[in-house]
């Protein structure tokens, strides 16, 4: 944030953090409007297995959008995400055909998604190449990964134990299963970016690199981590897929990457680094989700849907950039 080079870092950082904890604030009641003019718009919005539904698509949009709020936070971008998630889907898929216990095929899912993180953030970090350029790079070789594995076909798996399909079709106190496990997985990621030196570290590298840099802050092995945590989050997405539609799409998570950026920019994460966090990413995965919900009630084409996402990236973007240029008058 070249506007703000000269204020020690620290300072910067509670700066921002209030800032952010005001734009959640104002997002939480945007989220309630939205809730109360679908209610008036459709009275099916109510009804408790729609409800449900969004709170799934909350949970699905959320898991994913979490780990590129880390990656955005120090002003990078993951493009591979749904790559990600479609090679740790057809891996898990296929170990779950061969009988592989859960426990191994849960491991080798999360492994994948690790692995082609770590990838990324080598890329980036030891190759110096530009986030946007390794993980589109990364896009392209995923998906061509998860069609050589599955040959371009869906694996099924119809023995698949009752453990493996609790993922993400059970429900537990009414709810299901996905919901809590992006609470716990929220919860996680808010505990770490509020209160531990990882956190902080990630705030101050999106903030100012060189100024982290001279602080003592290792900025490559930061960088590097939020990839290997976005990789991960998105195979633990593939893993939820995988129970909930009983197969391994090689087109699993196609267009999701696009999602999460919406959702962690709706939520108040800025694109330049350095501001947002996970409460904002939270909501903005609702409003996400009670938006599609809406526009589904509404019976709005899905062509005209992925208009309206792509628009609301857009107008988030030139606020951001309206916003910035404001506070740096």
């Amino acid at each position: 944030m070249a506007g703000n080079a000269s204020m020690p870092l620290f300072a910067l950082m509670r700066r921002l953090r209030g800032r952010t904890a005001l734009r959640a604030s104002g997002l939480l009641w945007v989220l309630i409007l939205m809730c109360v003019a679908a209610a008036l718009i459709s009275d099916a919005f109510l009804n408790p297995f729609n409800l449900i539904n969004v709170a799934r698509q909350v949970a699905l949009f959320g898991i994913v959008s979490v780990g590129m709020t880390f990656v955005i936070l120090t002003a990078g971008i993951d493009l591979s995400v749904g790559s990600i998630i479609a090679v740790s889907a057809v891996v898990s898929a296929l170990l779950l055909n061969v009988g592989t216990p859960v426990p191994l095929v849960i491991l080798a899912g999360l492994g994948v998604g690790i692995t082609l993180g770590a990838i990324n953030g080598a890329g980036i970090t030891l190759g110096r190449l530009p986030p946007f350029i390794m993980t589109l790079g990364m896009m392209v070789m995923g998906r061509g990964l998860a069609m050589t594995i599955s040959d371009g076909h869906p694996i099924h798996f119809p023995n698949a134990s009752a453990d493996f399909a609790w993922l993400g079709q059970g429900y537990l106190l009414w709810l299901p299963v996905p919901v809590w496990i992006f609470a716990a997985v929220a919860t996680l990621a808010y505990v770490v970016l509020r209160y531990t030196p990882f956190g902080r570290n990630v705030y101050a590298v999106g903030s100012n690199p060189e100024a982290a840099r001279l602080a003592g802050i290792n900025v490559r092995l930061v960088v590097f981590s939020v990839y290997v945590i976005s990789g991960l989050l998105s195979a633990l997405t593939a893993l939820i897929f995988v129970s909930r539609l009983t197969v391994g799409e090689p087109v699993a998570g196609v267009g999701i990457e696009l999602e999460a950026i919406a959702v962690t920019v709706i939520g108040g994460t800025s694109l330049f680094g350095g501001e947002g966090g996970v409460v904002g990413t939270v909501i903005g995965a609702a409003i996400f989700a009670v938006l599609a919900n809406i526009l589904n009630l509404a019976g709005v084409s899905p062509f005209t849907q992925q208009i309206v996402k792509g628009a609301i990236i857009v107008l988030a973007v030139l606020f951001e950039m309206h916003r910035r240029r404001r506070d740096n008058a």
